[in-house]
């Protein structure tokens, strides 16, 4: 049986589930991270749940059967059953690594302090971070052990496209795809990560544990 791993390593390489209006259940790959992967037309759902409940609980959704994986009512149903919570549904990218070295100057720092980093440390494992001039930028393991870009930029911040300056970075410091998790809502973030050439697979519902 494939894996959440062989997923997202197949979307990353722009291989997908086929788009036959199914849903496929995975395990979770770790206790932490469960939730739903949405592709064209397929989706999964990776929950340690039993899947004759999930397809059940799908087809009580009133709703076109495309949209059902991600439809609030399922959604609030596997939090109920899971006793998780969700943030967001996110628009999910990934791009891939470049040669050579970062378009500007960063400094790895190890602030367990600053908010992006402890939020970070919260959701991921083998977190790093570097800041430059007016904002910093995170890359840890999250979901089935991919690797994880976040961003902040200061408000004032006086060099103009330092958003996506540091997301290009993040691709220069790895040697594997590099997966984003962008709220659709936040629009100048989804430019950025656009602009440094990340490509956009697929839509996510990332259910976090108690107490996550």
């Amino acid at each position: 049986m494939e894996t959440l791993r062989d997923v997202l390593g197949a979307a990353a390489a722009g291989v997908f589930p086929p788009p036959d209006g199914g849903t496929t259940v995975l395990p979770q790959a770790s206790p932490r991270d469960a939730g739903v992967l949405s592709f064209t037309a397929h989706a999964v759902v990776f929950t340690d749940e039993d899947p004759a409940w999930v397809a059940r609980t799908l087809c009580a959704v009133e709703c076109d059967p495309l949209a059902a994986p991600m439809h609030p009512r399922f959604l609030a149903a596997l939090m109920d059953r899971t006793g998780r919570r969700a943030e967001t549904v996110d628009a999910l990218l990934v791009g891939s690594p470049l040669p050579g070295g970062p378009p500007l100057a960063l400094r790895e720092i190890e602030d367990a302090g600053h908010p992006r980093i402890r939020y970070a440390r919260e959701r991921r494992d083998e977190v790093r971070a570097w800041a430059a001039e007016g904002g910093v930028l995170v890359v840890g393991r999250g979901v089935a052990g991919r690797l994880e870009v976040s961003v902040e930029v200061a408000e004032d911040a006086r060099r103009p496209g330092l958003g996506r300056l540091l997301v290009t970075a993040a691709r220069h410091l790895v040697t594997e795809p590099l997966w984003a998790q962008v709220t659709p809502g936040n629009a100048r973030s989804l430019r950025a990560f656009l602009a440094a050439g990340y490509r956009p697979v697929g839509a996510e519902a990332l259910l976090l544990a108690p107490g996550g």
